[in-house]
């Protein structure tokens, strides 16, 4: 070991992975929306590749989708503690993170048309 701490922060930096990995397996299994946007992702990004376009745009859309998702889910799990009784600034939260998505999900379908219409039009011309 370094006398930096470099094995110390090694080992914290695997346990805070750890933890995101938890939060991603949480989303996935209990977010219906989360898993629907995550295959809608692979398939995405499987077009993306089998057409060769290019993949920075729409995998970084994708991963904009993910991550907003992520946000919603760990707001909603915050508002629920902190506000277990209906309250109108609770629907608010709730209901501004979802419309984060929301728009998100617009973007990402945008880029994915612009990005993948040319070499779709290409290939069906060459049919």
């Amino acid at each position: 070991m370094r006398s930096d701490g470099s094995a110390l922060n090694a080992r914290r930096w695997w346990r805070s992975a750890g933890f995101a990995w938890e939060g991603l397996r949480h989303a996935y299994r209990s977010q219906a929306n989360f898993r629907i946007e995550v295959w809608a992702g692979v398939l995405a990004l499987t077009v993306t590749i089998l057409l060769r376009a290019p993949l920075a745009p729409i995998a970084l859309a994708c991963a904009l989708v993910l991550a907003l998702e992520l946000v919603n889910t760990a707001l909603e799990a915050v508002v629920d503690l902190a506000s277990p009784e209906l309250h109108p600034l609770a629907k608010v939260a709730k209901d501004a993170a979802a419309g984060a998505v929301l728009v998100a999900s617009a973007g990402a379908l945008a880029v994915g048309v612009a990005v993948l219409m040319p070499p779709i039009w290409n290939w069906l011309g060459s049919r």
